[in-house]
């Protein structure tokens, strides 16, 4: 593997990433900015779920739907394709937002303007969705299968910087400018390194003038695309592909409840703290820096182990992360009823985290990129990523908000362990699965 390679691979996923780390603010600035719009719009937790249900259901069928789409047209054009409309969609969110304040100052928040803006942002799920497809159909031809799960760690350090543009910047956003700045500024972001990938990143390293690189994976150095019909077969007959599914869809129930989506009404709510003080509450800011921090370290302990330790098999890894995420949940569980504290609940949140990114980035990342090869792995992708959004988008936004207005937060964390149990049984079934060839990495 020359220099010149090396050096040209860091600049695309570097590119690649940043750009994939405004895909994330561009969609969890909702879910940072809930307890603000509670308090502008008169929200309760069940209205507030509408939208982490609506968006989430497009993403997830345009996602499974997408796949083969991303695997014909190319991983840059369906990045590019997607920044584009999720920063419309941002736009048109945030110049809503406006309006409906406005009205509820006057005459109460009337009911049109919650559709309304349920639409725009279940439309921006639809761009969202070629975000996670286009990451894993460009890097699939720039790494080898052995090299697949470190360098997904590599680049979950980039997606999370997407997590504290949300969850940290949001807040500080509220702070100086109105409510629709949180959806603006991403869209204005978007839109810059549209520009920049367009002109610098490139699907293959053939494309960027390197010549073939055998991954290592079932497909070799053959870079011409397979028909639908075999990209298809290739997935979904799988078993094991089949397994990951049902895995990436309990990780969906977990992370969905709680670390991307409901934490910020949390601490909002059980800790009275007024949303836009959110951005300078400690145990918040643990929770924001934590979150992304142990989502980074934990794709990189788990891709190296799975890389290093267990010779690219992703199923004991996975089997790990689950058993975690179950203990995890038990603990928060305990402290909410204890009354322990912010700190303690931040600091299990950091937990958490570590657990869920490890196993997700294995099974969307690694996984996906290991058993749907250089010429279905978005397909790959669309099924994992998909299935988890499409399972999940109900019980983890409307359900979990008719839940809340309800049980109140004491049943948030415990109502998701079983899931965490369950995927800790499918990832043991996969335990000595490896991909199907997997030759030494070179160029």
């Amino acid at each position: 593997m020359s220099p010149a390679f090396r050096a040209r691979r860091v600049q695309n996923w570097m590119l690649l990433g940043l750009l994939y780390a405004l895909f994330y603010m561009s969609r969890y600035n909702y879910s940072a900015t809930v307890p603000y719009l509670a308090a502008a719009l008169g929200w309760k937790n069940t209205q507030l779920g509408i939208f982490e249900t609506v968006m989430p259901l497009v993403y997830g069928l345009s996602v499974f739907l997408n796949g083969p789409v991303a695997d014909r047209i190319g991983g840059k054009r369906a990045i590019l394709f997607g920044a584009l409309g999720a920063a419309a969609m941002n736009g048109v969110f945030g110049g809503l937002l406006r309006h409906a304040e406005l009205v509820h100052r006057t005459h109460g928040a009337p009911s049109r303007y919650l559709w309304m803006l349920a639409v725009v942002w279940a439309t921006n799920g639809f761009f969202q969705s070629f975000g996670a497809l286009s990451i894993v159909k460009v890097n699939a031809h720039w790494f080898h299968v052995r090299e697949r799960g470190t360098f997904s760690g590599i680049f979950g350090v980039l997606i999370r910087l997407g997590l504290i543009f949300a969850f940290q910047g949001s807040p500080l956003i509220l702070k100086w400018l109105s409510l629709a700045w949180v959806f603006w500024v991403p869209a204005l972001a978007l839109v810059v390194f549209f520009a920049l990938n367009f002109l610098l990143m490139h699907d293959s390293p053939v494309d960027a003038g390197l010549g073939a690189f055998d991954t290592g994976d079932q497909d070799g150095d053959d870079e011409t695309p397979a028909p639908l019909v075999d990209v298809l077969r290739r997935v979904f007959t799988s078993r094991a592909a089949w397994t990951l599914a049902g895995a990436s869809i309990m990780i969906g129930f977990v992370r969905r409840s709680t670390i991307d989506a409901w934490y910020p009404k949390y601490f909002s709510d059980v800790y009275h703290v007024a949303p836009k003080e959110l951005g300078s509450f400690a145990p918040y800011e643990i929770a924001v820096w934590g979150i992304a921090l142990a989502g980074i370290l934990g794709g990189f302990a788990f891709g190296v182990a799975s890389d290093r330790q267990f010779g690219g098999r992703r199923g004991p890894v996975v089997t790990i992360g689950f058993g975690g995420m179950a203990a995890t949940l038990l603990a928060l569980g305990v402290i909410h009823h204890l009354g322990t504290g912010a700190y303690a609940t931040g600091g299990l949140l950091v937990t958490l985290s570590f657990f869920v990114n490890g196993a997700h980035g294995m099974i969307g990342g690694a996984a996906s990129m290991d058993f749907g090869g250089k010429k279905a792995a978005a397909t790959a992708a669309g099924l994992f990523d998909g299935l988890q959004y499409l399972m999940t988008s109900i019980p983890t936004g409307y359900g979990m908000g008719r839940l809340l207005d309800t049980a109140g937060w004491g049943a948030w964390n415990f109502a998701f362990i079983p899931f965490a149990l369950a995927g800790t049984a499918l990832g043991a079934s996969l335990w000595n699965v490896v991909p199907v060839r997997a030759t030494r990495p070179g160029h």
